[in-house]
C-alpha cells in the first residue's frame, strides 16, 4: 500500500514539475518573442524613417536650384530693371517651369515686395499685384541672399515651403524670386507608413504630417528648442496665434498595450526632423501568438524529428550536389578561358604581323602626305590620309576581335550569324593561313547567312581551335574548306583539310582529355570544344575523308 502511494506521490511530483517546466518555458518564450517583436519594430521603423527622410530631402533638393537659377536670369533682371515688355514672356516661362517641376507657384517680386510676374498669372488667385514684403522669406532673402519659410498661403490658405532668392546685390537689390512647394502628394503617401509621420522645424512646430490635424502643433520630442513665440507672427505663418501642444498618438495605455516607438531622422539642410511613429502592438500580438503556437506544436515537432532529420539529410545531399555542379560549371568555364588564352598566345605572333604591316604602311602614307602638303598638292595628300584611316580601322578590327576572343563568356545565348563567327575566327588566324600559303575555301553568302542560337565567344573558340588544327595538319600549300549545311532544325559547320588525317589508334579516344598526336600539345582542345558544343545543345563530330580530316560542328538552328 505504501509502495503504491509512493508511486502516486512521485507521479504527482513529476506532473507538477512538468506543468511548472511547461509554464516557465511558455513565460520564457513569451519574453523572447516580446523582445524580438520590439527589436523588429525598431529596426523596421529605423529603415522606413531613413527612406522617408531621403524622399523628402530629394523633394527639397529638386526645388532648391529653381530660385537660384531664376535669380541670375537675364529676363528676370530686365523685368525688374523696368522692361515691362518681358512680363508676358516671363509669366508664361514661370507657368511652364511650375508645371514641369510640380511647384505650387513661382513668382517674382520687386524690391518693395510687389509681385510683377507669376506662374499663376492667368488664374483668379493670381499673385500679380500682391505685396509680400511682410513675409519673413522676402525680408530674409533681401538681407541674406536666400531664405526659406514654411507658412500658410495668404490667398490659398494652403501650407507650403517658400524658397526665396535675392536678385541683385545686397547693396542694390532688384527684387526676390520665390518658389512655393506644397507636399500634399507626399503626405498622402505617408498615411500608409506605420502609425503616422510628421516633420518638425527647429522650434518643434509640426509642419508636415500624415494626419492633417497634427499640423502646426508644438511637439516636445526630438531636438526641439524652447523659444518664446510671437503670437502675431505665428498667426500670419500658421493661422494660429498659439500652437497647441502635440501629444504622440497611442499615449492612452488603454488603447495600446505598448507605447509608440518614435524614430527621428534629421532632414538636411533645413534643420527639420522627420518623426516616424511605429505601434509595436500588432507585431507584439502576432509574435506572442506565434510563440504560444510554437510551444503547443513543440511536441508534434519532437515526434516528427526523425522525419525532419531524414529530410534535412536529403536536402544537405541536394545542396552538396548543387554545389558540386556549381563548382564543376565554374571549373569548366575556367578551363575554357584558359584554353582561349592559350590559343590566343599561340597566334599572338601572327596578330603582331597583321598589325605591323598596316602600321608600316600608315607611316609611309603619313610621310608622303607631309611631302605632298609641302608641295601644295592637298588632293593627293587627302588620298594618303584616307588610306591611313582605312588602315587604322583595320588595326582596330584586329585588336577588338583579340579582346573579344579573350573575354570570359558571361553572355547569354543569342542569335548569331555564322558569317560573323567565321569572319572573327579568320581575323585571328589569317596570318598563319597566309604564311603557309594555304588555299581557303569559304561557304557562299547564302549559306553563311545561317543563324544559330549560341554564345558568340564559345562558338568562335571552337571554330578557331578546329581551324588552327587544320592549319597545322595541312602543312605548306595545303587546302582547308569550310562548308555550311542545314538539315531540318540542325545547322552543320564543317572544317575539312587535306592533311594526313587522325592516326587510327587515336580515333576512338580523340575527344578524351589528354589525348593528342602533337608533341607540344596537351590534348584538351578537342575535349573542351566538344564540351562547349554539347553545352550549346549541339555536338562536335569527326570523320575521316579519303584525302584528309573533317570536323563538323552541329548546332540547333535559330
Amino acid at each position: 500500500m505504501q509502495g503504491k502511494l509512493g508511486r502516486w506521490y512521485l507521479a504527482g511530483i513529476a506532473l507538477v514539475a512538468a506543468v511548472l517546466i511547461g509554464g516557465l518555458t511558455m513565460l520564457g518564450l513569451d519574453r523572447a518573442m516580446r523582445v524580438r517583436a520590439l527589436d523588429e519594430t525598431r529596426s523596421v521603423a529605423t529603415s522606413q524613417a531613413a527612406i522617408l527622410a531621403a524622399g523628402l530631402e530629394s523633394e527639397l533638393n529638386k526645388f532648391s536650384l529653381v530660385p537660384r537659377v531664376l535669380a541670375v536670369d537675364p529676363e528676370v533682371a530686365a523685368l525688374l530693371g523696368g522692361d515691362r515688355g518681358q512680363r508676358e514672356v516671363l509669366n508664361r516661362r514661370l507657368a511652364a517651369l511650375a508645371q514641369q517641376t510640380d511647384a505650387a507657384a513661382i513668382y517674382l517680386m520687386d524690391a518693395r515686395g510687389t509681385t510683377l510676374a507669376a506662374s499663376n498669372w492667368d488664374r483668379p488667385d493670381s499673385f500679380i499685384g500682391s505685396n509680400y514684403g511682410f513675409r519673413d522669406y522676402f525680408a530674409g532673402a533681401l538681407r541674406d541672399g536666400t531664405h526659406t519659410e514654411f507658412a500658410l498661403g495668404t490667398v490659398s490658405r494652403r501650407p507650403g515651403l517658400y524658397l526665396a532668392e535675392r536678385v541683385g546685390t545686397a547693396s542694390a537689390p532688384l527684387g526676390v524670386v520665390a518658389v512655393k512647394v506644397e507636399f500634399d502628394s507626399l503626405e498622402r503617401k505617408w498615411r500608409d507608413a506605420e502609425a503616422g509621420v510628421f516633420v518638425t522645424d527647429a522650434d518643434g512646430i509640426v509642419l508636415l504630417a500624415s494626419n492633417p490635424a497634427w499640423r502646426f502643433r508644438a511637439a516636445t520630442t526630438g531636438n526641439a528648442r524652447a523659444v518664446s513665440r510671437d503670437p502675431a507672427r505665428d498667426a500670419v505663418r500658421f493661422g494660429v496665434a498659439r500652437p497647441q501642444p502635440f501629444e504622440l498618438p497611442g499615449g492612452d495605455q488603454s488603447a495600446s498595450p505598448m507605447r509608440m516607438i518614435e524614430k527621428i531622422q534629421p532632414i538636411a539642410p533645413t534643420g527639420w526632423e522627420l518623426h516616424l511613429l511605429a505601434d509595436p502592438a500588432p507585431r507584439l500580438s502576432a509574435a506572442l501568438a506565434n510563440g504560444r503556437l510554437a510551444g503547443v506544436v513543440m511536441l508534434a515537432l519532437l515526434l516528427l524529428a526523425g522525419a525532419g532529420a531524414f529530410v534535412w539529410r536529403r536536402q544537405r545531399q541536394a545542396r552538396a550536389a548543387a554545389e558540386v555542379a556549381h563548382q564543376t560549371a565554374a571549373l569548366r568555364e575556367q578551363l575554357q578561358q584558359a584554353n582561349r588564352l592559350a590559343t590566343l598566345g599561340q597566334i599572338t605572333a601572327g596578330l603582331g604581323h597583321e598589325i605591323r604591316q598596316p602600321l608600316a604602311a600608315m607611316r609611309v602614307y603619313a610621310e608622303n602626305g607631309e611631302r605632298l602638303l609641302a608641295a601644295d598638292r592637298p588632293a593627293e595628300a587627302a588620298e594618303n590620309f584616307s588610306r591611313i584611316a582605312g588602315l587604322a580601322g583595320r588595326i582596330g578590327e584586329i585588336t577588338e576581335e583579340q579582346l573579344h576572343f579573350s573575354r570570359r563568356s558571361a553572355e547569354e545565348p543569342r542569335l548569331i550569324s555564322l558569317a560573323e563567327v567565321i569572319d572573327g575566327s579568320l581575323l585571328l588566324l589569317r596570318d598563319q593561313i597566309r604564311q603557309k600559303n594555304i588555299a581557303l575555301a569559304l561557304p557562299g553568302p547564302e549559306a553563311s547567312a545561317a543563324t544559330v542560337r549560341a554564345r558568340h565567344v564559345q562558338l568562335e573558340q571552337v571554330l578557331v581551335n578546329l581551324l588552327q588544327n587544320a592549319v597545322q595538319a595541312c602543312g605548306q600549300g595545303g587546302q582547308i574548306a569550310l562548308a555550311i549545311t542545314a538539315e531540318g532544325r540542325t545547322v552543320r559547320l564543317s572544317v575539312s583539310d587535306d592533311g594526313p588525317g587522325v592516326p587510327a589508334e587515336l580515333r576512338d579516344t580523340l575527344f578524351q582529355p589528354f589525348v593528342t598526336s602533337k608533341r607540344e600539345g596537351i590534348g584538351l582542345g578537342l575535349a573542351i570544344a566538344r564540351d562547349i558544343m554539347r553545352q550549346l545543345g549541339g555536338d562536335l563530330l569527326h570523320e575521316d575523308i579519303p584525302d584528309g580530316t573533317r570536323f563538323t560542328m552541329t548546332m540547333p538552328a535559330a
